[in-house]
């Protein structure tokens, strides 16, 4: 079977779709992985076919494009997103005008330097199913215009499908108007262009193959597949001190990749977190990039700074962690039954970590409002109170019990088969 990955040039995605890529690809089934081509060297690096397509990076372009502010400020879920955990009733009109501000802001200038090409790319190599990330629209597009059955593959609570639910039922029906929608109108356009119409998969996939466990993950009615978390954080290498284990409990402080690459730096104050937990009993082993390294002057002596390090060869030697609620860095933690203590900034953070603190495995602290002894409070919590180490181990178990990115692939033709159409 031919599997076309797709997603639009942002590094964090293209790694939640690598592990099932690789597993495809070892089961045997022709794989190619299309994005921006300012992503190929990372598709590469990865091990997997890169596919180029379009000129231009859209996301960067949409990072420009944010409001003065937007990411100096805590932000959360913002419009329409917001509306997958909002308290009912909907507001129906704020849902529609939600989705238009983020089609026109967002997803069309992420997709449209994608779609022709990857829709020209479709049609000549005909794959049978289009895996894509759920903000990238292009793969929909495409799949739509070549007949293969196509899927989402999440990276975090589906505030995407939920939404979008909502947004149907708010006026007592299943169909929305295509008129009084937003994100139908413009996807209706492209697929017309190609030769059909508009059907709701577009919008969420014939299914969706979600890697959180029940436990966090948001319930929707959409067709579903639970995939195990595999980590993957791109090329690495497993440092040699790594191999002694810890003379004291040690603790991780990471934030991830994207805050430093794409949206100019770290939120948090790291150097007053390092200075609250520098007198207690513990090794803190801190990744900053090096481009953040300024942002610690002085290094206390428990403390250890390194650039990079693989969070999933770093995370079963920890006893506790202090990290902003990225979906790849809460999971791969959450996998090795790692509490955590969560600062969460951006979109899905402050979901994902307030679930995770739900499930009773986190603690969340405001990043806006705490300071590093609150963040040591925490930690202090997490290190001398059991039932979060208990609750931690109980997700990392509830993890493990889901299907492996191999098992999801051997399911793939079988799932493909059911949508598959003629072109």
């Amino acid at each position: 079977m031919r599997i076309l990955f797709t997603t639009y040039s942002d590094k964090s995605l293209l790694h939640s779709l690598v592990p099932l890529a690789w597993a495809a690809l070892t089961s045997g089934h022709e794989v190619r992985v299309a994005s921006a081509p300012d992503l190929a060297e990372a598709i590469t690096a990865a091990g997997l076919p890169a596919v180029p397509v379009g000129r231009l990076d859209g996301f960067a372009r949409f990072v420009r494009r944010l409001p003065q502010g937007h990411l100096a400020r805590r932000a959360g879920l913002f419009a329409p997103y917001d509306a997958a955990v909002a308290a009912p009733p909907v507001d129906r009109d704020g849902l529609r005008q939600g989705y238009r501000t983020q089609v026109d802001g967002w997803h069309k200038v992420v997709n449209f330097p994608l779609i022709t090409e990857l829709t020209a790319f479709a049609r000549a190599w005909r794959p049978d199913l289009v895996i894509w990330e759920p903000t990238s629209y292009a793969g929909p597009i495409a799949a739509k215009a070549c007949g293969a059955a196509h899927a989402r593959l999440l990276w975090s609570v589906d505030v995407f499908g939920a939404t979008r639910e909502r947004f149907l039922e708010s006026d007592g029906t299943r169909a929305a108007d295509p008129g009084d929608d937003p994100l139908r109108e413009w996807l209706d356009g492209y697929a017309r262009r190609n030769g059909g119409r508009f059907s709701e998969d577009m919008v969420t996939g014939h299914f969706t193959i979600d890697q959180l466990p029940p436990g966090l993950a948001l319930t929707t009615s959409l067709p579903r597949v639970s995939m195990r978390y595999t980590p993957y954080g791109g090329s690495a290498v497993a440092p040699g001190w790594l191999r002694r284990p810890p003379d004291r409990p040690r603790i991780v402080l990471t934030l991830g990749i994207t805050a430093s690459e794409r949206f100019n730096g770290y939120r948090i104050d790291l150097q007053s977190i390092l200075d609250s937990v520098a007198d207690l009993d513990v090794e803190v082993i801190a990744t900053v990039a090096d481009r953040e390294r300024h942002s610690v002057g002085t290094v206390p002596a428990n403390t250890k700074i390194v650039p990079y390090v693989p969070l999933h060869v770093l995370a079963p030697t920890c006893a506790a962690a202090i990290d902003h609620a990225g979906p790849g860095t809460l999971c791969t933690l959450a996998l090795h039954g790692v509490p955590q203590v969560l600062l969460p900034w951006y979109f899905d953070e402050p979901l994902l970590a307030q679930r995770l603190a739900d499930y009773g495995a986190a603690m969340v602290v405001d990043p806006a409002r705490s300071s590093g002894e609150v963040v040591r409070d925490n930690l202090s919590r997490l290190l001398t109170e059991p039932v979060f180490a208990d609750r931690a181990r109980l997700l990392r178990d509830e993890m493990r019990q889901a299907p492996s990115p191999a098992e999801i692939a051997g399911l793939l033709p079988r799932l493909a088969a059911q949508w598959q159409t003629a072109a």
